[in-house]
């Protein structure tokens, strides 16, 4: 064998000691193919379709829930018009209230503070009572002294004084003992006739006595003067006091 025949043998020998080299051994890493370090990001197609799908699903919400109020009257129809309120009374006290008993229901007072109109009158004849006389309280014996003996002693007599005369008691006025009433003194004897007729329409126990119209000169001038004469002076202080506590001027006058 010559050389020109064993170089291509020694070529192919070494070729292929290379690749088996190159297969089995290390690789370059510059040769590598790169991987893929990213995620692959989803189109945007899909996102599209899931916000229009979302959007759907609101809109058919809200879509059923006008339907509902729809079919069961929750829109509140109506023209909105003013509501006029019922001719007449709105509240009839029915002719059988029923009910408990109430002692005083239906008095004057109650009716009046309603605003209805009684038919009420004031007495005006009418006089306050006279107080009741209490019992004084007994007065305390004073406690008697025991053991202590009695002290006397001779006092000199004292100058004999000559006695005073006595005041002379002053006389009782006209009006003492009087059973004669005053009731007032008028410039007219029209005037006192007047204050007689109501004053015995107001006082019926005065219309029984009678009256006495007196003319009398008072300071050079004519009065006439209102009396009435009870019968006796117990009696006319009595009337006079029931006068005087009814707001009426009287005085007892003297006989």
């Amino acid at each position: 064998m010559n050389a020109g025949e064993d170089k291509p043998v020694e070529d192919a020998a070494v070729e292929e000691a290379v690749t088996d080299e190159i297969e089995t051994g290390d690789r370059l890493p510059w040769l590598e193919t790169a991987d893929d370090d990213y995620e692959e990001k989803p189109p945007i197609l899909g996102k599209l379709l899931t916000a229009i799908a979302g959007l759907a699903v609101i809109v058919a919400a809200v879509g059923g829930g006008w339907w509902v109020l729809q079919r069961t009257g929750g829109g509140g129809g109506g023209s909105g018009a003013l509501i006029n309120a019922a001719e007449g009374d709105y509240k009839v006290k029915p002719d059988d209230p029923g009910g408990m008993k109430v002692d005083g229901a239906g008095d004057t007072v109650f009716a009046a503070s309603e605003g209805a109109t009684t038919n009420g009158s004031i007495n005006v004849g009418a006089v306050p009572e006279a107080p009741v006389a209490g019992k004084a309280a007994p007065k305390a014996a004073p406690a008697p002294v025991s053991g202590a003996s009695r002290v006397t002693a001779n006092v000199p007599s004292a100058p004999a004084v000559a006695k005073a005369a006595a005041p002379s008691q002053r006389a009782p006025g006209p009006s003492a003992g009087s059973a004669i009433i005053q009731l007032g003194s008028f410039p007219a004897e029209a005037g006192a006739n007047a204050a007689w007729a109501r004053l015995s329409k107001r006082f019926n126990y005065l219309a029984p006595l009678g009256k006495s119209v007196e003319k009398a000169e008072v300071n050079g001038k004519t009065v006439y003067r209102l009396r009435v004469n009870t019968g006796s002076n117990s009696q006319a202080s009595e009337l006079c006091g029931k006068l005087k506590a009814a707001g009426e001027a009287c005085f007892l006058a003297p006989n």
